[in-house]
């Protein structure tokens, strides 16, 4: 299972940027799908889950600005940013929990996006 990514990039404070990250390879089922960031000399931190029902889970620190959504058919998952702001700057990675078989799961890490927000 292979996760690539795309969008990102360099942004105004205020600006909106999409990420994508699609699923290739030997899918049975994805479970759930999230997307992560990592600010230079920070741990790498949760910032939007969904989850196979849909449901989605975001920190506060992004809640009413980030949205994940999955396009199921094309198995991708997207995070919309809006309202960006100088402190979501860093590298956004997506993850997904993927079946490859009806007994086998596997977790996998995207390549990474930098995501650079000026003020």
């Amino acid at each position: 299972v292979q996760l690539v990514q795309s969008g990102g990039g360099l942004v105004q404070a205020g600006g909106s940027l999409r990420l994508s990250c699609s699923a290739s390879g030997s899918i049975f089922r994805i479970n759930a799908m999230a997307w992560y960031r990592q600010a230079p000399g920070t741990q790498r931190e949760l910032v939007a889950n969904i989850r196979s029902d849909d449901g989605t889970d975001y920190p506060y620190s992004v809640e009413d600005r980030f949205t994940i959504s999955r396009d199921n058919a094309k198995n991708t998952v997207y995070l919309q940013m809006n309202n960006l702001k100088p402190e979501d700057t860093g590298v956004y990675y997506c993850r997904g929990l993927i079946s490859t078989t009806p007994e086998l799961n596997s977790d996998n890490w995207g390549q990474g996006t930098q995501v650079t927000v000026s003020s």
